[in-house]
């Protein structure tokens, strides 16, 4: 099995679409799984896949495995992608008939929770970008503190302290909720 960093330079110096592929192939569960609990939707997720994928590819000479893993560098273009999906949102009307019935308690509580958290996500987006990548990339990412410091080339100290802060903000917002 080729390393990333070998498929990365069989793309950058022949073009190598068998090795795209393949990275893409490695990567592309993690990264639609990330973007999916971020939007909470099959077809947003996919959309953003792909676009994040197309941008990796396309500024692949800009990435520095020095920096931050493969995956890392992904999360983090994927985070700006929903950034910037964040800042158009849309809203999407369903006819009654595409509807799918479900226990009424069930329905309430799914709704809730899904409302609580697109309440929360509204809430980080009028955070600093820098805050809300920590936020995302520590929450929907998944990543260790020191693997945020890495990527963003910060002390960890400075991340946990803004991450902390951000969600203290985030629980005296929503308090009744909890």
């Amino acid at each position: 099995m080729l390393t990333n960093k070998r498929l990365i330079r069989y793309i950058l110096k022949k073009g190598s679409n068998q090795a795209a592929n393949e990275l893409i192939r490695r990567y592309y569960d993690d990264l639609y799984f990330y973007l999916y609990r971020q939007v909470g939707n099959g077809n947003d997720a996919l959309d953003l896949t792909q676009e994040v994928f197309i941008a990796a590819l396309k500024g692949l000479s800009s990435y520095d495995d020095r920096k931050s893993s493969f995956r890392t560098w992904l999360f983090r273009i994927g985070t700006y992608k929903v950034i910037d999906v964040r800042r158009k949102v849309k809203i999407t009307w369903l006819e009654l008939k595409d509807v799918q019935w479900v226990e009424e308690k069930d329905f309430v509580e799914s709704l809730y929770q899904k409302e609580l958290l697109e309440a929360i996500n509204q809430y980080v987006a009028s955070f600093r970008p820098e805050i809300q990548e920590i936020f995302r990339l520590r929450v929907y990412g998944e990543l260790s503190f020191p693997e945020i410091a890495s990527l963003l080339v910060q002390k960890e100290e400075r991340i946990k302290a803004q991450y902390y802060r951000l969600i203290k903000k985030i629980r005296e917002e929503f308090r009744e909720h909890e």
